[in-house]
């Protein structure tokens, strides 16, 4: 499947990736993924491609999340979409080779985020610290890939550098059949 990319902001993130402009606007083709963008890990994340329903642990569905290959085949973007609100965010999502880790950068909901991390035990897990009017948040990204396709995510936040957690959010992706 070939799709092409023109969207300047995905040239724009392609660009934070550390890839040039001209290749960040070629084709993307799964079968013709550039050199450094290729290798397995890589393609740690790949469980969480596709089109998704997102609800919580009561089966109440919160919002549509679409994460996609971008960048041939370098970066990771999720696009958000909520259910009650209509609110959006992205995120931006890549495996940074000089420091051996995965990165996100999120955008939306009225605030950012910044975490790294890896697969770990068969998951993928990220955190980072940021600043709020009460002091730093630590938060905690697990993605746990299920035996029947779908994906578990949940989000523990901590105020006191760690000692202790809260859930912030529990949600299950279920693939959106088309």
């Amino acid at each position: 499947m070939r799709t092409t990319i023109r969207s300047p902001l995905v040239v724009a993130l392609a660009l934070a990736l550390g890839l040039t402009a001209e290749l960040a606007a070629q084709d993307v083709n799964a079968d013709a993924i550039p050199e450094v963008c290729s290798g397995e890990e890589l393609r740690q994340f790949d469980f969480w491609l596709g089109e998704w329903q997102v609800a919580d642990t009561a089966g109440v569905v919160l919002g549509a999340n679409v994460i996609t290959r971008v960048a041939n085949g370098c970066g990771v973007l999720e696009h958000w979409t909520s259910e009650s609100s209509g609110n959006e965010g992205m995120s931006l999502n890549w495996y940074d080779r000089s420091i051996g880790r995965w990165t996100q950068v999120w955008v939306g909901s009225g605030f950012n985020l910044t975490l790294t991390g890896g697969f770990e035990g068969g998951r993928m897990v990220l955190s980072g610290q940021r600043e709020t009017d009460k002091g730093v948040v630590v938060d905690r990204i697990t993605w746990i890939p299920l035996e029947d396709g779908r994906v578990r995510q949940l989000w523990d936040v901590s105020k006191n550098g760690g000692a202790t957690w809260e859930a912030a959010f529990d949600g299950m992706y279920t693939r959106v059949m088309k």
